[in-house]
């Protein structure tokens, strides 16, 4: 059996996953950029020959077997090229947070030692390669990257101190460079390391987790095959590709099942709204807080967006309300909601589109194929199996620590698991405080929090409190025009919560701050 006739949960490099692709649906489209005034259709085919040649680019510019390649840019049609292109040369992929400052960026290129980085041309104001270069700290690595640029805008200037995607890219490309990329094509095993995407960082500094070839394709063959997706699937993609939900539940599980690529790179209702509209998209995965934004947007209930069949989202913790009005306002065929963390390449559980509503409104559904949950005596998550990561970079004592002798991956959010299976997250461990003697799971006052009329969103954090040791501040986002005063907010959770679970203060905010994946960053609320 051959790549290109190996069934799709077959697979376990991407290299393998394209010729496969390229072989099953040449003219099938892969990818549909509107966004930078200038449409880009590519079929499979141009993708095949896209990532060639970028790839043999790669070995000329001094890419070895095994080096970093780093992609700083958004949601665009060069970005599965570029990543795909750094597997067929036999490198490893490091995506690299759009949200990163140029301190951040060069921090992480020391720490992977980088041989070359793709990084966007300006971009909503900012030249990311020129704030780079300025800083002493991009002139005293070790090794700099190669940069190479990608002009969004085609009016955007070139620059002398990159390589430009469009013009200079190809230009050194021999043939011994490309028949050297397609035998490293040929050579990538599963075991080998595919990516290191570095965690969100929601506490202290970001780590590198580490994976492989079979561990990616294990979890976004999974994740396809949940969500039934095939060659007439079109697929929008607000999620970040520097993120798992963007990269391994995106563009990958796209790759094995034929879908097509819609990106967009800088979340706008409006926009995703348009997109669904006019190219009939099935397929719209997204954080909690996108669907909020279309739901509450004034002009939806005008809009049709009839055709889309799979919505899916996740987080932690996801209010019940919100899955509630998804199946409810937009009449969406199939809400799934999933749960899973970096460390095991964005998957753990998943409910299925055969779960009935309550299921999917209350859980996280079923361990995904391939993988296992179990839970601590303390009532922690654990995970094991085929997605979980090869280790956290040139950090054995933290890898140790998260994954035991048994395999299980600790994943720090507290759950329940029922008799069917079914995971349910109560809350981050790191997230609990003890009011009075008696722990508080902040989920549980948040989920009372998100059925008040006027809120759409709500967090609580533990603060400190003389007598009773800590108490519950809440912060809420309300909708546009909404008013409401701190003690209706109490008096409503009266009701509902035990008095130590009833928030002491209550703060309404325009917005929260939020990392990579949608989540509320606690610790700056605090």
């Amino acid at each position: 059996m051959t790549a290109e006739t190996a069934s799709a949960d077959a697979i376990e490099t991407t290299p393998a996953a394209l010729r496969r692709a390229a072989h099953l649906w040449p003219d099938g489209l892969a990818v549909v950029d509107e966004q930078w005034g200038h449409p880009i259709e590519l079929t499979w085919s141009h993708i095949l020959a896209g990532v060639r040649t970028t790839a043999a680019a790669l070995v000329a510019h001094g890419v070895q077997p095994g080096d970093r390649v780093a992609i700083w840019a958004p949601n665009c049609v060069q970005w599965p090229i570029a990543a795909l292109a750094t597997h067929w040369a036999g490198a490893v992929l490091v995506p690299l947070n759009t949200r990163y400052t140029a301190l951040e960026v060069v921090d992480v290129l020391e720490r992977v030692d980088a041989r070359v980085l793709v990084v966007s041309g300006r971009f909503l104001g900012t030249d990311r390669l020129a704030d780079l270069v300025a800083l002493d700290e991009w002139s005293q690595l070790s090794r700099p990257p190669v940069p190479v640029r990608i002009r969004l805008d085609p009016d955007d200037e070139l620059r002398g101190d990159a390589v430009d995607w469009d013009d200079d890219l190809a230009a050194s490309v021999t043939d011994d460079h490309r028949a050297e990329a397609d035998r490293r094509a040929d050579a990538v095993a599963p075991a080998d390391l595919s990516d290191i995407l570095f965690t969100s960082g929601t506490t202290g500094r970001s780590k590198g987790v580490m994976a492989e070839h079979r561990q990616t394709l294990a979890g976004a063959h999974a994740w396809g095959a949940n969500g039934r997706l095939s060659p007439t699937d079109r697929y929008l993609m607000v999620n970040p590709y520097f993120h798992t939900f963007g990269y391994k539940a995106g563009i990958l599980p796209c790759l094995l099942f034929g879908a097509t690529m819609y990106p967009l790179a800088v979340y706008d209702t409006t926009a995703a709204m348009d997109l669904v509209e006019r190219h009939r998209l099935t397929v719209f995965p997204g954080a909690p807080t996108i669907f909020q934004t279309i739901l509450d947007d004034p002009s939806r209930p005008d809009r049709d967006l009839s055709s889309l069949r799979l919505v899916v989202t996740g987080a932690a913790i996801v209010p019940v309300v919100l899955i509630e009005r998804i199946q409810s306002d937009l009449g969406v065929d199939t809400v799934v909601t999933a749960y899973g963390l970096t460390e095991c390449s964005g998957f753990v559980s998943t409910c299925t589109p055969d779960d009935d509503a309550v299921t999917v409104a209350t859980t996280c559904g079923r361990a995904f194929a391939g993988m296992e949950m179990a839970l601590s005596a303390a009532g922690e998550v654990l995970a094991r199996g085929a997605m979980v990561m090869r280790g956290y970079l040139d950090d054995p004592a933290a890898t140790a620590e998260t994954i035991d002798d048994d395999g299980w991956l600790h994943t720090g959010d507290i759950g329940t698991i029922d008799d069917a299976g079914n995971l349910r997250i109560t809350d981050r461990l790191k997230d609990m405080y003890i009011c009075g003697g008696f722990n508080v799971y902040p989920a549980e006052i948040e989920q009372t929090l998100a059925r008040i009329p006027e809120v759409t969103e709500a967090a609580v954090i533990g603060v400190p409190d003389d007598r009773l040791g800590e108490v519950g501040k809440a912060f809420l986002t309300l909708r546009s025009g909404a008013e409401l005063d701190a003690d209706t907010v109490v008096e409503f959770c009266r009701g509902r919560l035990a008095n130590f679970k009833v928030p002491r203060s209550v703060v309404v905010v325009d917005s929260f701050p939020r990392n990579a994946a949608g989540k509320i960053l606690k610790r700056e609320l605090a």
